[in-house]
């Protein structure tokens, strides 16, 4: 890259900058890369989308907002229409891995390369307000417990008196946010770690810099995508870079903490801790059944303030463990941007998490049929474990490249019996023969989606004894069966629905499972 285009790059900080006329190749055209698109056409740029596919109702809007759009192959040559696009710069999906052969060309030609994020962080300053100010911004990643937590941090920091909005991963393009008319004092980010690897590409002036952020855990994951655990460490370790207030990590996960230790932050960036133990002077965490602050607190070295109950939040359906680490890591960003104590209990009473996580479906005979098909990885699906006693496990999916041998030897002892699903389902059978040969289990070899669920929830009929509990936690990714991990789940209680209609009734309504 020449240093004239480097220095328009750079000089390419706000959304009033001029944009007009720079060549962006965009690569993808999912929910992200149309966001892209269509903000860089908005600002004037020169662009030209790359897709193997294009939905049909894209591919129509493409030309009426002033795009070009190439579909075709892209696992081999680079195609001649971006060649001759003379991009200054590309803007990738995070679908895009670093080993595709398109990212391996743009950073061979040293074009510069960017994703979503970087983009919306440049032009955030579209919606200002009354003092001239943008959004706030608050990073939110973590191998499991992202958008439970970023819901939940936007419904803490709405009930503050703060117009919020969750974005990024969760499913709303952070470009849809910043480009947003009403605008908002306060964006809460979840980053996958997709893209948080091209966040970590930038390292010219004026990076992201967020007012808070946390990594609430780390395990084994999209290790097909990243070539590595090490470097999916590394990508979601970006999460703290340039933060300015609060670098929010696990207590209970070393790892979060060491990312916190090396991260490179703003002067004066506090570390504010979370578990469940009883918290330190800048920790969150839970006395006696309590959850308690003492990072936000002018007194916190010989108090802490109350924030809400275990059992409280058992009653309102998120007394989890696991939830309760999450509710932990949203009170503590809430807090650095002032929202009260009381605020918090107030918003937590009124909390629901989304479907799909840990929802109760029925109760029959005495057995629970819980649906968790958000346990995408064995970190998501330890947890959901590790909250039931013993368990019929419905496991199995597109493991993504990782072990699930040491879930498997952890939680054998609760495992009445495994249902084991997916395309994957010889690396599943495996780790049981090895590390649990005492458990029996049962596998579904249907290749039909509807057909599937219904010989699960057959064969965990005849499996489970009352009092406990059949859990689909499949620590897998749903892709080779299903659309998604919610149709995942919907079928699976569609399906435990039809048993229970046939048995002649549920024991409860099911809608929720309180802890």
């Amino acid at each position: 890259m020449s240093a004239t285009a480097a220095a328009r790059l750079d000089a390419l900080h706000s959304w009033h900058a001029d944009w007009r006329g720079l060549r962006v190749v965009v690569l993808g055209l999912s929910v992200t890369g149309f966001s892209v698109a269509d903000t860089l056409a908005e600002l004037g740029a020169s662009v030209l989308v790359v897709t193997e596919r294009a939905d049909e109702e894209y591919a129509r809007l493409l030309p009426l907002i002033g795009a070009q759009l190439w579909t075709g192959p892209l696992d081999g040559r680079v195609p001649a229409a971006v060649v001759a696009h003379d991009a200054e710069l590309v803007i990738a999906s995070p679908g895009f891995a670093p080993g595709h052969p398109l990212i391996e060309w743009v950073r061979a030609q040293a074009i510069p390369l960017w994703g979503d994020v970087e983009l919306a962080w440049r032009v955030r300053d579209k919606v200002v307000d009354a003092a001239g100010e943008p959004a706030r911004w608050i990073l939110i990643t973590g191998t499991n417990g992202k958008t439970t937590t970023t819901q939940l941090t936007a419904h803490l920091l709405r009930a503050g008196g703060l117009r919020a909005a969750p974005c990024g991963n969760i499913g709303v393009p952070v470009l849809d946010a910043v480009r947003d008319p009403a605008g908002f004092d306060a964006l809460v980010v979840e980053l996958s770690s997709h893209q948080l690897w091209y966040l970590g590409l930038q390292r010219g002036s004026r990076p992201v810099s967020p007012h808070a952020s946390v990594c609430l855990n780390l395990a084994d994951d999209h290790l097909e995508w990243h070539g590595s655990f090490e470097a999916y460490r590394d990508a979601k370790g970006h999460v703290y870079d340039n933060t300015r207030i609060a670098c929010v990590y696990n207590k209970a996960d070393l790892a979060t903490r060491t990312m916190v230790e090396q991260a490179d932050v703003i002067e004066g960036a506090r570390a504010v801790g979370f578990d469940l133990g009883v918290p330190g002077p800048s920790d969150l965490g839970v006395v006696e059944g309590i959850l308690v602050d003492r990072a936000f607190h002018d007194d916190r070295h010989h108090s802490a303030l109350e924030l809400a109950t275990v059992a409280e939040l058992a009653a309102a359906g998120l007394g989890a463990p696991h939830m309760v680490a999450n509710i932990l890591a949203a009170a503590a960003l809430a807090r650095s941007l002032g929202v009260a104590p009381e605020d918090i209990h107030d918003a937590l009473g009124e909390f629901r998490a989304d479907r799909h996580r840990i929802e109760l479906v029925a109760t029959v005979a005495g057995v629970a049929w819980v649906d968790d098909s958000k346990a995408t990885n064995p970190h998501a699906a330890a947890a959901s474990l590790g909250a039931f006693g013993d368990v019929v496990w419905v496991v199995g999916g597109l493991l993504k490249g990782v072990d699930i041998s040491e879930l498997v030897a952890a939680r054998a002892g609760r495992i009445r019996a495994a249902i084991v699903i997916g395309v994957d389902r010889a690396a599943v059978l495996a780790a049981f023969a090895r590390h649990a040969p005492g458990v029996p289990v049962l596998e579904v070899t249907h290749d039909e989606t509807e057909d599937v669920m219904a010989r699960v929830v057959e064969l965990a009929r005849g499996a489970a004894r009352p009092g406990d509990t059949v859990l689909l936690a499949p620590a897998a990714a749903s892709f080779d069966q299903f659309e998604s991990y919610s149709a995942r789940g919907r079928l699976f209680a569609e399906a435990v629905h039809n048993m229970v209609n046939e048995s002649g009734g549920a024991d409860g309504d099911g809608r929720s499972y309180p802890e």
